[in-house]
Formats: structure tokens, sequence, C-alpha cells
């Protein structure tokens, strides 16, 4: 019988979007940096794909963002082993409007969070995450992206607009699986 506490202090693994260079990555680094852990972060294709893999151990979490667009599904569809047990504030890497080249895209890859970045009349092509932009930008699937300068310098893009750092909420849901049983141990108005 496990008796793991819901809480921040047993997470030591953390579980966010990727590919390498996305905001969720820097936060969760700054999030164990900030709390003096010796931690790992593993990056997945999706939040959801994160989810699935994370062990319900306590010792793992989950850390999206609040804009992230399904956030809410996730947390309502999971709230029997997906606890927040956190959020904080950070600026995000600057959010850039990159391109293979051109001066001006006539399609971009965005993240479905950021597309307001996307100027007016240009098609999107909606990907998992800021760093899959400009991957699909340099690979030349599309011309250009939002995506952040980080992802952008790391694969070659040019920036044809920066704008700048978003003051951001990230939340650390930790993954633990709660029974009945744990539930009762629990004080009188402690949220699971």
């Amino acid at each position: 019988m496990r008796h793991t506490k819901i809480g921040a202090d047993g997470v030591r693994h953390l579980h966010t979007l990727g590919p390498h260079g996305t905001n969720l990555e820097a936060a969760s680094h700054e999030w164990l940096r900030r709390r003096g852990v010796r931690g790992t972060v593993e990056l997945h294709s999706s939040i959801e794909s994160a989810l699935d893999a994370v062990p319900d151990d306590g010792q793992h979490a989950l850390v999206a963002c609040a804009v992230y667009p399904e956030l809410h599904t996730l947390v309502f569809g999971n709230l029997h082993r997906l606890h927040m047990v956190d959020s904080f504030i950070m600026p995000t890497h600057n959010m850039v409007l990159a391109t293979n080249g051109v001066d001006m895209p006539a399609a971009v890859a965005s993240h479905p969070a950021p597309t307001g970045l996307v100027p007016v009349g240009t098609e999107i092509q909606e990907v998992l995450s800021n760093s899959r932009a400009a991957i699909e930008c340099a690979e030349g699937r599309v011309e250009g992206c939002i995506t952040t300068i980080v992802a952008a310098e790391n694969h070659g893009l040019r920036v044809v607009r920066d704008f700048g750092a978003v003051p951001m909420v990230f939340t650390v849901h930790q993954v633990l699986a709660v029974g009945a049983e744990d539930e009762q141990r629990l004080p009188v108005g402690a949220a699971l």
C-alpha cells in the first residue's frame, strides 16, 4: 500500500512539451532550479502524450502553461491522478515570427496557443509545439513559423519580427493515483 503525499516536495521528475527549445522545457528547468531539486526533464510530443507516459508514483509531474489550449480538458479528465501542486510566473523565451528566407510568409506553422501572433491573412498550419513549428519551417514544409527565439536560432531561421518575452503562468501537476482509502486520510477541506 502506497502512502505518497500529494504535494510538490516529492516531485523529482518533470514531463513536458518538446522537442528541445520550448518555453515549457525552460520553465521545467527553472522550477527545479528554484526549488533546489536535482531532477530530470523529459520532453514529449504533446502534453497529452506526456501524461500517458508519466508514472503515477508521486515523484513525477506534468508541467503545462495556463494558455495551453486543452489544459482544462486534461485536468478535469484526470482528477483521479493529476493534482496541481504549484504554479509560477516566468517570462517565455522571446516569441518570434521566423522564416526560411522569405520576407513575409504565405503560410506559417504555429502551436494553437500563439496563433494570435500570426499576421492577418496568413495561412496557419497547426503543430504540437513552438519548437515543432521551427522544424516544419526549417525543413521547408512552410515558409514561416511562430516560435521561440531559441528554436529559430537552433534551426537557422531568419527572424522577421520579435514579439519579445511574454510573462506566463506555468503549472505543475503531480501525477499520483489517489484511491478512496487515501482520500479518507486527507484533512477535511483538503483538495485533491
